[in-house]
């Protein structure tokens, strides 16, 4: 049998069982990781005396010629061989003889499976940290250049009070600031070694886990066999998390592709981010954002396909868990590559502060000042509210705006406006008005920028202490 498990068969497996059985053609991205794993593994049946020493160093350094080979795009990946892990392995017995059979001892395909995506998660989301926070810079980096922008703030898409639009940009720091903790906090359930478990009860061998585990950079080590093998909270923890960026990316999408828009034109999209039509040669398509937010569903797809795939698994591993991989790739690959696109293209935005304050001056977002003024003369709010009301319906029947209004058309509406109302109206004196931690007024954002910096400063160093820890 040229299968490595066919002592017990007396067929061969059917081509069509074995095509759709076969995980190689997805599983060949964890061929880095499974040799790592496997040079740890060995060195560990090295220390403990399970295998000779001169095997050890003769499969180590058959171990790295075969990942100079995958490096290097040598290595022809085989369906019969099934996946990563019997390739590698097979690839090893070509290279160094029948001493190559000795590397499985002490370990079964469904811990190795399982190190290896710890292995690889466990790099990814050093990288997508570090993309987020070079996405927060960017936005730091618009939101200082816009302190003097005033932009209508919306809710149901309908001016409602005027912002500074570092402001706005500010709330997607904020977003992208949890997105990143939860992920960075997510670490240290991704870097728990499972290797050692075996194929679910553990080993006869007298193996050292936290030995391969010091050497791989795991902080722990699973403390069940059964929970080790069978165990994909870590891949679901992190489609969560990756389903909650793509959410906030795709919020953000939305905002550009309106923004962008000859209705609002509030900003352009370089032009390196855009694409035209081929038939509208005046066409400029925000088609970074659209796609990121068109992406998102995928990531939404991936996660509630392996909850489905999870909810019924009796202990322990069971071949449905294959379908754990592709799902985890995809993502890792959807996301990073809207990170990668995302900070270039707010880094770039040009932003059109005329035509913002040009809406600014054209709508009603100063209305709750009034009210504001007006309880501030003793008026409950709730009657200061049906002034308001009324006074606005009035400028919509006249065509004008609250600005536009003599005091004597103020006052037929209350008695207690007076010439201050039109300081109070103001879109500057709006804005500053929200003096309040958190607010929008100019010194406070100037503060959230300062605290967002510093956070994000901090927050760098992670990536920096982790870096060193991935293979």
């Amino acid at each position: 049998m040229s299968k490595l498990w066919g002592g017990r068969f007396t067929k061969g497996t059917n081509k069509l069982v074995e095509e759709y059985t076969a995980s190689i053609g997805f599983d060949k991205a964890l061929a880095e990781e499974d040799v790592q794993g496997s040079l740890a593994h060995v060195t560990m049946l090295g220390k403990c005396g399970i295998l000779p020493q001169d095997d050890v160093e003769t499969i180590k350094a058959g171990l790295n010629k075969v990942l100079e080979k995958v490096r290097a795009g040598e290595v022809v990946f085989s369906v019969a061989d099934e996946d990563i892990h019997m390739n590698i392995e097979k690839q090893l017995i070509e290279e160094i003889g029948p001493v190559g059979g000795k590397l499985h001892t002490g370990r079964s395909r469904n811990d190795q499976v399982a190190t290896d995506m710890h292995l690889y998660l466990r790099g990814r989301v050093v990288e997508l940290v570090s993309l987020l926070h070079e996405l927060q810079e960017s936005l730091i980096v618009q939101a200082k250049d816009n302190l003097d922008t005033i932009i209508p703030g919306y809710t149901h898409l309908q001016r409602a009070q005027p912002i500074l639009f570092a402001h706005h940009l500010l709330a997607y720091v904020s977003m992208f600031r949890r997105d990143a903790e939860r992920l960075t906090d997510s670490y240290k359930r991704i870097n728990v070694l499972p290797l050692g478990a075996g194929a679910l009860a553990g080993t006869t061998f007298p193996i050292d886990r936290h030995f391969v585990a010091e050497q791989l950079g795991f902080d722990s080590v699973y403390e069940n066999s059964l929970d080790a093998v069978s165990d994909r909270d870590f891949i679901v923890e992190f489609l969560a998390n990756a389903a909650l960026i793509m959410t906030h990316l795709s919020r953000l999408s939305e905002e550009l592709v309106l923004w962008s828009s000859t209705e609002f034109s509030f900003v352009e999209l370089d032009d390196a981010f855009c694409t035209g039509s081929s038939i509208m040669p005046q066409k400029k398509n925000p088609d970074v954002p659209e796609l990121v937010r068109g992406k998102t569903g995928r990531v939404f797809g991936n996660l509630i396909g392996l909850l489905t795939v999870l909810k019924s698994l009796p202990l322990a591993y069971n071949k449905d868990m294959q379908e754990d991989k592709e799902g985890m790739f995809d993502t890792v690959a959807t996301l990073t590559g809207a990170l990668q696109l995302y900070a270039p293209m707010i880094a770039t935005m040009k932003v059109n502060k005329g035509r913002m304050r040009e809406a600014v001056n054209t709508d009603f977002s100063n209305a709750t000042d009034i009210a504001d003024f007006l309880v501030g003369k003793g008026l409950p709010f709730r009657q200061a509210h049906e002034v308001i009301g009324k006074t606005v319906l009035y400028c919509i029947n006249e065509g004008k705006f609250l600005l536009d209004l003599t005091l004597e058309e103020f006052k037929q509406f209350s008695p207690l406006f007076d010439e201050n109302i039109y300081a109070v109206l103001q879109p500057e004196a709006v804005v500053n008005a929200r003096n309040v931690y958190g607010g929008t007024a100019t010194v406070q954002v100037e503060a959230a920028i300062e605290r967002a910096e510093t956070a994000l400063l901090e927050a760098n160093k992670w990536v920096t202490n982790h870096v060193g820890a991935v293979l």
